[in-house]
């Protein structure tokens, strides 16, 4: 089975490039995040005419996160929060979607921001990250044998070759942020994406020939739990999908399975 997350930027603007990424990668479930439609508005009968499903969860234009995958697959135990996702400004917002695709727990994830070191939305992120890896802690520590995947867009860089430029960041690389990132590692989840594919970043910013440049960073991933570490044959981060027409200024992250 083939797992991907792809962070695309809003999915109707996007649809023909993520219909054809699925086609040509033909991938079991893709995880997105900032789909930015409602499920009403979600482009289902483009993903259903190449053979997928569509899990979706989205409140309005802004966040939004959803699942394609293929028709022969039941989703199970579908979830749009997790245990205490804490709120901002007395809403809920929609950045987590939990289904499990045959026995695997996938969770589409996109933390907040965070905007500035001082800005609400901060503390907003770390308190998102911290209820989440205690949420996991608590699954796993009742069992330990769960196949557990939390992908998606962390806007974190955990690692200073993470970003192009350090000296350019406030926000992403500071060490609250990076504390509550190694708070996954610390509860037994691996990056095994980085062992595979070690150089590449996820994400360049429109402005400035970013992408040209290579200005990137790396702040989308697929952390793993022991028991579906141990499946994970391989591991991409498709880079070209940054190329070409109307491209997400993400770019998705696929791990093979066993």
């Amino acid at each position: 089975m083939q797992i991907a997350t792809w962070n695309v930027n809003s999915v109707r603007a996007r649809q023909e490039r993520v219909t054809a990424f699925l086609q040509r990668t033909n991938v079991d479930v893709l995880a997105m995040q900032e789909i930015k439609c409602k499920p009403e508005q979600f482009p289902v009968e483009a993903f259903e005419a190449i053979g997928y499903k569509i899990i979706s969860h989205g409140l309005n234009q802004w966040n939004g996160v959803a699942f394609a995958y293929k028709q022969d697959l039941e989703a199970e135990d579908i979830e749009t929060s997790f245990d205490q996702q804490p709120e901002f400004k007395d809403v809920q917002e929609a950045r987590a979607l939990g289904a499990t695709f045959n026995g695997v727990r996938v969770w589409s994830l996109y933390v907040p921001n965070g905007r500035g070191l001082d800005d609400p939305h901060m503390q907003y992120k770390l308190e998102f990250l911290d209820r989440l890896a205690a949420t996991t802690a608590e699954q796993l520590e009742m069992d330990p044998e769960l196949e557990i995947a939390l992908v998606g867009d962390f806007n974190v860089a955990p690692l200073d070759s993470d970003v192009y430029d350090l000296s350019l960041f406030e926000t992403h690389v500071s060490e609250p942020e990076r504390d509550a990132f190694s708070a996954f590692e610390q509860i037994g989840l691996t990056d095994k994406v980085r062992e595979l594919v070690p150089d590449i970043y996820t994400y360049w910013d429109y402005k400035d020939l970013c992408f040209p440049k290579n200005n990137g960073m790396r702040i989308d991933f697929m952390l793993t739990s022991d028991a579906l570490t141990e499946r994970i044959e391989s591991a991409s981060i498709e880079r070209d999908e940054r190329k070409g027409e109307l491209p997400s200024d993400h770019v998705p992250v696929v791990i093979s399975l066993s």
